[in-house]
């Protein structure tokens, strides 16, 4: 149980409310026809890939 709340707060940093937010900003934008599906997809594959990048280097530096 102690590790589900490590997990959790780890969740809860600057990076991963940036990316979440995002996320969720740019969802909206393209449910309401402001942007096309195209540069979504390009958009949230680079905020994306530098999110998963970086916890990938945090574990290798650990």
């Amino acid at each position: 149980m102690k590790e589900f709340g490590k997990k959790i707060a780890k969740l809860i940093d600057v990076k991963s409310i940036m990316t979440l937010s995002l996320t969720g900003a740019f969802v909206a934008l393209v449910g309401s026809g402001k942007i096309d599906g195209d540069k979504f997809m390009a958009i949230y594959t680079m905020i994306v890939g530098f999110y998963f990048g970086t916890q990938t280097q945090k574990k290798e530096k650990e």
